[in-house]
């Protein structure tokens, strides 16, 4: 078991959960499952509106054809972490964060950008590209967990700086090691 399946394990024992987002399954068109936690889709048939992370255990079939390409697609970055998300997004976000998530989209699998190196690309702070990390409405499709403090430390992820959360983003940078 690497060391990132153990500290989901461990904090799946303690109890811990993902706190991003209501686990009513009713208010997703899908649930994906992943290694220790689950992926919550909420889309209509036109685009996906935002990715959650949920409790483990948490189940909804695809209610609609997008929540099952949204689906197909999040199992097949679970499977290959070079897999190219073509899912249409509908970012809901301030024109600065939708120039962060720009930015964080087009860092490539098994690569990672500091907050301060987008920083500078925008001309803001740090820490304004770290709350744009945590607003993020698309995780996993919007590598915001390819973000890194400077020093290459993992920071936060997805408004969190430690638990669960920041177990995931361990995980998934994990995934796209190798």
């Amino acid at each position: 078991m690497t060391s990132s399946r153990r500290c989901l394990a461990s904090h799946r024992e303690r109890g811990a959960r993902p706190v991003s987002a209501p686990a009513d399954p009713v208010a997703y068109q899908a649930i994906v499952a992943a290694p220790g936690f689950r992926l919550g889709v909420r889309c209509d048939n036109d685009e996906v509106q935002r990715i959650v992370f949920l409790p483990a255990g948490a189940e909804v079939p695809p209610s609609n054809a997008l929540a099952a390409e949204t689906v197909r697609q999040l199992l097949a970055y679970l499977a290959d972490a070079e897999h190219v998300f073509g899912l249409p997004l509908r970012p809901s976000g301030t024109p600065f964060q939708r120039r962060v998530w720009q930015q964080i989209a087009a860092i490539p699998a098994h690569q990672t950008r500091a907050y301060g190196e987008i920083a500078r690309a925008l001309h803001n702070a740090p820490r304004a590209v770290g709350q744009a990390c945590g607003a993020n409405p698309f995780p996993v499709i919007v590598p915001c967990h390819r973000v890194l403090a400077s020093g290459g430390g993992l920071g936060g992820f997805a408004r969190q700086n430690g638990g669960f959360l920041l177990d995931v983003k361990r995980w998934l940078l994990a995934h796209e090691s190798g």
